[in-house]
């Protein structure tokens, strides 16, 4: 098992969770976050004051999935959150040892399922 977590643009998120829904990919948490990267900052009016914010508002998605599911996440994270510029983003990716969902105690594979 994997876990993915992405970091995207906040518009793109939509497209993103519609496209891991229909590749069969439909859980997901998703998480506000604010970061910096390669994108230069920007400069923004706040109570007739200009602030220099350093830090973008960005989504972060994190899947845990089989590792026969990891390349379609990945695709289907990369096709529907690209925009071809600095700032779309990064895709973490790390190895999960165990997952057991709470309810029946399941564990394995059959717990992310």
């Amino acid at each position: 098992m994997k876990k993915v977590e992405a970091i995207i643009r906040p518009s793109k998120l939509k497209a993103v969770q519609k496209g891991l829904k229909d590749a069969g990919i439909p859980c997901l948490t998703v998480i506000p976050v604010k970061g910096s990267g390669l994108q230069k900052s920007y400069s923004e009016r706040y109570r007739g004051t200009e602030q220099s914010m350093i830090l973008h508002t960005r989504i972060m998605i994190m899947c845990i999935v089989s590792d026969s599911n990891l390349d379609t996440c990945i695709d289907t994270i990369l096709d529907n959150s690209s925009e071809g510029q600095v700032g779309d983003g990064k895709i973490f990716i790390y190895d999960v040892q165990d997952a057991i969902r709470i309810r029946t105690r399941t564990r394995g594979k059959e717990a992310i399922i």
